[in-house]
């Protein structure tokens, strides 16, 4: 059977162009006037054309070529036709505004903004554009006629059987999937986890056809707790078709930076990479792999990748079996990922289907066919998911028959496409429409739902019609219904609503395959084009939405309409925009921008009168221009983040048309313009700017804008008066989900005034967050106790308020901050809940609270309200999983804790506790808490945290124990009692802590150190293989290299995988007995231990074999800012070492030798200040060191016998260098710079074949470079500047100039001049 093709997307377009023929402002301001007849043609035309549509887009789907052409010839003169309407809609709009006095305020700018705003030059201009469509539609009629298409109805227009306050769209059936693969994922875990000590990079692929769930697969894994637990970093990077090196470097870096990783921001992806990744175990999946042609590609990246430590690992999805042996050499140990079980996709093609009914009420002759449409599925949950949601619109046996006896369903040529296709065809067309439209939207890219809504309404897919609801409710409706299935998935939230506090924006993704039945349907009607891989001869000028994505696009664009006219009505810019856009005023049909630039004069109003989306958010604009108001059009204007701007339009009262206005992040803004009540459009404000002067808005503007929803921020309330803040009637807001209320500074004289105007401000009851700033009041007003279903209250900077409201039975996070006057949180009342079955019941003022936050509270001493002197009551916060206690100097004590029986708050035996739930607790500059519980704790019992996961406490002198803690994982000590500096508190986390912290000052470790030499190993029998730390920072922390007990613990820290030491002054010899029991160590940094010398203590007790088995398993060894260092014993420099940074060290030392003599034990130094690294044929040294980095070492004088193994050299900062030595044919990466004694590399490092980077600068006294045949033969970056010994550049590398893809060269290697020295030498 052919192959199922998506249906084109023609009729809601028609649809559209009718719908605005009938527009009653057309008939209102007489735009047609003396156009009646043409008028009346049209709109009798249209509905005949519609009447076929459906037939027609069935027949062209069918592969009916002359169908197919009809169609295309219909969308192009519908686009025509809309364009034509929309400005017979725009003359209207400007009449109306013309009527409510806008010419006189643009003033003699009138005459250059409408030069043809004649009515009859206006009526003779738009009747030839319109006679000329009607002639168009005369003759496509004939052939329609011809063709005999017949009248068909479209699809049903579904019910929307999903609760539009539900946070959840649709059980996703990718859950239901996900109980089917756990036997799955425990096998890929157990792969995984075995690879630990595997010093080699470990490449596991999934295989699988799409749609199989092989992502679903890999996120079970990846958020598998054993995984999280046993990898320091986890990264996700989607591919998709898309295998270029550089991006995916910058995507991986991207992700390693949101997990805490620093990377110098000035180098080049491929660095940034390694140094994400060195020393670190890692997880990388790489979602989604195309590439199978170009090894060399997925080689390099590999090569990037390898710079991590042991059992690091790269998890890939791929369809293609070809990929998955390109990347291991093989396909032995590719998982292939199998069918989904019957009964489950049988039960996600239920959940589907009858999804609007209850279980009991589904229709048995209907759910015995299920089994039929199981075996068409072909194992995938997404054709599951596909069928279930196309059968849910067909209630009748016929009908399901009918689609049954489909035979294109699913077939081996092309797996679960076509009932993808078949479910996308089976959809109303107006959201057909919506979803082909997301072909402009790269793979697996993460769309702003709200953003896309409001694209579609920009280019009409959503028309609003006079009298019924909001667009946007509209477009919410279709979205929830393409959500449900499976057209988009990855969605968080609703849009419009507020659904969590933790989704501060609703985004969606689309499925790979999905995103080809889009493009199939929009064809070249959309494309997304990233400028690195693209040029402008493959410019798809038929595009009428378009993403650019890439550094300096615009320079595509421009060089594109040279070559044509693109007809674009959408045109978003990911990065930012530098150069000017030369053409964009003749992009006539455009709709939507978005774009990033530092200036709006790009912006030519008067030239773009259909714009309706507007997005200028991050831009560097500091204002707009004032013709923007004659933008009658303009739904969405999104300002967000533009932190220069000053002022607004002062027109903008003309904008009627505006519905979403985000102005957040303005920090400049000062005001907003006059009249600002007659935007009554307005659906969102993000903020709003309260001004004094005239000729702006007062709070009282507000007045008319009862449909805002959404978040509402209100700044410089110092400016509003009782009488503003009342007539702002913030109640009749209904829609408003987060208020923002914020004084300028409280410093300032108190305003007495602040708590008037803030009790007229009274939201609306349903409100679910507030944020109060810098209000001078001293109690809360007195609407706060009416919002009960709040679920987030910040109170910053109030310094003058005493007590809070009373109980918040819904909050979940609490925020107070600079709030000085504050003593104690609201009394707490009686709560009875069921767990498991028992009824409880317990004392708390925040039940429902997940989060709270106390800072800089000065006052604060108690944890509920009550008389002064009187004991503290036990009161509990059962929720609460995060606190943060910082800089509250009164605070004394946490909440006496109550006696917990399971199974309350989760907890597994019975416990004393206030905080069940906690698992982060940071407490932060407490100088004067001294216990953990307020009152007397009860003897034999002690406190507990069940289920703390992290705990931080620093400078809280007066702390000298830390309670019990079962499930602690992180624990981080600063500057605290020595009781806490012995580790004594900490032996009682060993057996569940993998992070450890310390940090102290030289008076308290030495006071530590004079105490009794068992305290130091208190409870090392719990230490004793039990520890699972794998990472340790000490910061000055000596006692642990200078207590006589020391050595014991270390003894404990077998698992230990990263060590750093910071400031330890104790450290002067190099401490291999404190090595010698680290067997796992794979990173080891040592920072500014000025008194180290590296030299080893001599003793009898070590032989040479234990000595050169210390560190294993080094991989990275960074030694920074260490004075006084004058050896690496080569104990240190094991054979597994892949990095080696040395900087600032040497400094003082008047000649320094990091070399030695054949059998010597370490890199000592004599007298000439040389690094020789000896090596031979069959002792190589260092075999596996790819990574050398030496800056700041002033007195360093050659670096010698460099290991072949490096592919990676950074030299910097060395004044005294001379030499640099070793055949370094497998080297990719050279950096040299401010070597000024550095005179040549010829002949010195090899021929450097395998070179990709060289960036030699500011050595002046550098002359020659390598040279070969093979010399420069893979370089890719180039930079040369500030070199002034090197005349002529080797003619190995200027052959290569003009095929090195980046390269900044010094002018005097350019020009004539340059060229007459070059053929000089030629002819010496």
């Amino acid at each position: 059977m052919a192959e199922v093709l998506a249906s084109m997307v023609v009729g809601p377009l028609l649809s559209m162009v009718k719908e605005k023929a009938s527009s009653y402002l057309l008939e209102q301001y007489k735009v047609m006037e003396g156009l009646e007849k043409q008028h009346k043609l049209l709109k009798r035309k249209l509905p005949a054309i519609l009447d076929v549509i459906t037939d027609a887009e069935e027949q062209a789907a069918a592969k009916r070529e002359g169908a197919k052409a009809w169609l295309e010839e219909v969308r192009n003169v519908a686009y025509q036709a809309n364009d034509v309407l929309d400005e017979f809609k725009y003359e209207a709009l400007r009449r109306k505004a013309k009527e409510e006095g806008h010419y006189k305020e643009l003033g003699m700018d009138v005459i250059k903004l409408f030069p043809s705003h004649n009515r009859f030059a206006f009526r003779h201009r738009m009747g030839n554009k319109l006679r000329l469509i009607l002639q168009e539609l005369d003759v496509l009629i004939t052939e329609m006629n011809t063709f005999r298409f017949k009248f068909r109805p479209g699809p049903p227009v579904p019910i929307n059987h999903l609760r539009e306050n539900s946070a959840d769209i649709i059980d996703d059936p990718m859950k239901i999937a996900s109980r089917s693969r756990d036997g799955e994922k425990q096998k890929v875990v157990k792969t995984l986890l075995d690879q630990a000590n595997n010093v080699n990079l470990t490449i596991f692929p999934i295989v699988a056809m799409g749609g199989m769930g092989k992502t679903t697969l890999a996120q079970l894994v990846y958020n598998d707790p054993e995984v999280q637990k046993h990898f320091q970093l986890r990264l996700w990077v989607c591919v998709s078709d898309n295998f270029d090196v550089n991006s995916l470097a910058r995507s991986i870096v991207g992700e390693a930076k949101k997990n805490g990783c620093q990377v110098d921001e000035n180098s080049t992806p491929d660095k940034q990479l390694q140094s994400a990744v060195r020393g670190k175990r890692y997880l990388l999946v790489l979602d989604d792999v195309w590439n199978r042609d170009e090894a060399h590609k997925w080689e390099k990246l590999k090569s990037y990748l390898e710079h991590g430590g042991s059992g690091s690992s790269v998890m890939t999805t791929t369809r293609d079996k070809a990929v998955a042996q390109l990347m291991m050499g093989t396909t032995e140990g590719a998982y292939k990922l199998g069918d989904l079980g019957d009964d489950f996709l049988a039960e996600i093609i239920k959940t589907r289907a009858f999804s609007s009914k209850q279980e009991k009420d589904w229709p048995r002759d209907l759910v015995n066919m299920v089994g039929d449409f199981v075996k068409r599925c072909a194992g995938s949950p997404l054709a599951a998911t596909a069928l279930g949601s196309m059968l849910s619109t067909k209630t009748t046996v016929d009908e399901w028959k009918d689609v049954l006896s489909r035979r294109a369903i699913c077939d081996e040529k092309n797996g679960i496409l076509p009932v993808l296709k078949l479910s996308y065809n089976c959809l109303p067309s107006h959201m057909r429409q919506c979803f082909a439209f997301c072909a402009m939207f790269p793979k697996d890219y993460e769309i702003d739902v709200e953003m896309l809504i409001q694209l579609w309404m920009a280019n009409g897919f959503i028309p609003e019609q006079q009298g019924q609801e909001h667009p946007e409710i509209s477009g919410k409706i279709i979205f929830i219904e393409l959500a449900s299935r499976s057209f988009f998935q990855d969605v968080k939230g609703i849009p419009f609503e507020f659904t969590r506090i933790e989704v501060p924006r609703v985004t969606c993704k689309i499925h790979d395959l999905m995103h080809d039945v889009a493009l199939d349907s929009m064809g070249k009607e959309c494309a997304a084009i990233d400028i690195e891989q693209s040029k402008s001869e493959g410019f798809p000028h038929s595009a009428r939405h378009l993403l650019l994505s890439g550094y300096k696009p615009e320079s595509v664009l421009n060089a594109s309409r040279e070559k044509g006219s693109p007809v674009i009505q959408t045109l978003l810019f990911e990065q930012i925009v530098y150069e000017g856009l030369q053409h964009l005023s003749n992009y006539m049909s455009v709709r939507a921008i978005r774009i990033k630039t530092f200036r709006a004069s790009f912006l030519k109003p008067r030239r773009l009168h259909h714009l309706r989306y507007l997005d200028l958010s991050e831009s560097g604009i500091q204002s707009l221009p004032e013709d923007l108001s004659i933008l009658y059009h303009l739904q969405t204007l999104n300002l967000s983040g533009c932190g220069r701007l000053k002022r607004l339009p002062t027109g903008m009262k003309y904008m009627t048309a505006l519905r979403h206005l985000y102005s957040h992040g303005c920090k400049r803004l000062k005001s907003m313009p006059a009249d600002f009540r007659r935007l009554t459009s307005l659906q969102t404000l993000t903020c709003f700017v309260a001004g004094a002067g005239s000729g702006c808005s007062r709070v009282g503007e507000l007045r008319r804008l009862d449909d805002l929803g959404g978040h509402l921020e209100i700044r410089q309330l110092e400016n509003a008066k009782e009488a503003d803040a009342k007539e702002a009637k913030l109640r009749n807001k209904k829609k408003l989900a987060r208020l923002t209320l914020r004084w300028t500074n409280s410093d300032t004289e108190a305003h007495n005034s602040d708590a008037e105007v803030l009790e007229y401000l009274e939201p609306h009851d349903g409100l679910k967050v507030l944020r109060i700033y810098s209000c001078s009041i001293d109690t809360c007003p007195t609407w706060m106790n009416k919002l009960q279903g709040i679920v987030e209250l910040e109170l910053s900077d109030c310094k003058r308020l005493e007590k809070l409201p009373v109980i918040f039975p819904q909050l979940e996070k609490l925020l107070i901050k600079g709030c000085k006057s504050l003593a104690a949180l609201p009394k707490a009342s009686v709560t009875k809940e069921t767990f498991g079955g028992i009824e409880t019941e317990y004392r708390s003022a925040f039940p429902a609270l997940k989060e709270m936050e106390l800072e800089d509270v000065d006052m604060f001493q108690r944890w509920e309200a009550g008389e002064e002197g009187t004991l503290e009551e036990q009161v509990m916060f059962p929720r609460l999983e995060k606190l943060s206690i910082i800089d509250c100097k009164s605070l004394a004590a946490l909440p006496k804790p109550s006696v917990i029986k399971p199974p309350f708050g989760g907890v597994d035996t019975e416990c004393r506790c206030a905080f069940p739930a906690l698992k982060k607790l940071e407490l932060l500059y407490l100088t004067t808490l001294q216990i953990w519980e307020a009152g007397e704790g009860t003897p034999g019992e002690e406190l507990t945290f069940p289920r703390l996961e992290e705990l931080t406490v620093r400078s809280c002198p007066e702390l000298t124990s830390l309670p019990k803690a079962p499930r602690l994982s992180a624990l981080e000590v600063e500057g605290t009692s020595q009781q806490i500096l012995s580790l004594q508190a900490a032996s009682r986390y060993i057996a569940s802590l993998s992070t450890l912290d310390l940090s102290a000052n030289d008076a308290e470790t030495e006071s530590v150190a004079e105490q009794n030499s068992n305290e130091l190993v208190h409870g090392k029998e719990e230490w004793d293989c039990k520890s699972s730390l794998t990472r340790m920072e000490l910061y000055g922390y000596d006692i642990l290299f200078s207590h006589s007990s020391a050595l014991e613990l270390w003894a404990c820290f077998a698992q230990l995988v990263d060590l750093e030491i910071w400031s330890c002054d104790a450290l002067v010899y190099w401490p291999e007995k404190v090595f010698q029991a680290l067997a796992s160590l794979r990173t080891l940094s040592i920072w500014n231990c000025n008194k180290l010398t590296g030299r080893t203590q001599e003793t009898s007790e070590q032989s040479a074999s234990e000595r050169s088995g210390l560190l294993p398993r080094l991989e990275s060894l960074r030694l920074g800012a260490c004075p006084y260092l004058v050896e690496v014993p080569n104990s240190c420099l094991p054979a597994s070492l892949k990095t080696l940074f040395i900087h600032s060290c040497f400094i003082d030392l008047e000649s320094t030798e990091f070399g030695q003599q054949e059998n010597a034990s370490s890199l000592i130094p004599p007298s000439t200040a040389v690094l020789k690294l000896p090596s031979s044929a069959s002792h190589p040294f260092l075999p596996c060191l790819e990574t050398l980095d030496i800056t700041l070492c002033y007195r360093l004088s050659e670096v010698a016998n460099l290991p072949p193994s490096i592919k990676a050299l950074k030299i910097g900062w060395c004044s005294n260098l001379g030499s640099l030595s070793g055949q370094l044919d497998g080297l990719r990466t050279l950096t040299i710079e401010n070597c000024c004694k550095l005179k040549s590399l010829e002949s010195c490092l090899g021929s450097l074949p395998s070179l990709e980077y060289l960036d030699l600068y500011r050595c002046r006294s550098l002359q020659s470079l390598p040279n070969g045949p093979q010399a420069y033969s893979s370089l890719r970056e180039l930079r040369i500047k500030s070199c002034s010994g090197i005349k002529l550049l080797p003619p190995s590398l200027q052959q290569r100039l003009d095929h090195i893809e980046k390269k900044e060269l010094d002018a005097r290697y350019q020009g004539w001049e340059y060229a007459i020295r070059r053929r000089l030498a030629c002819l010496k």
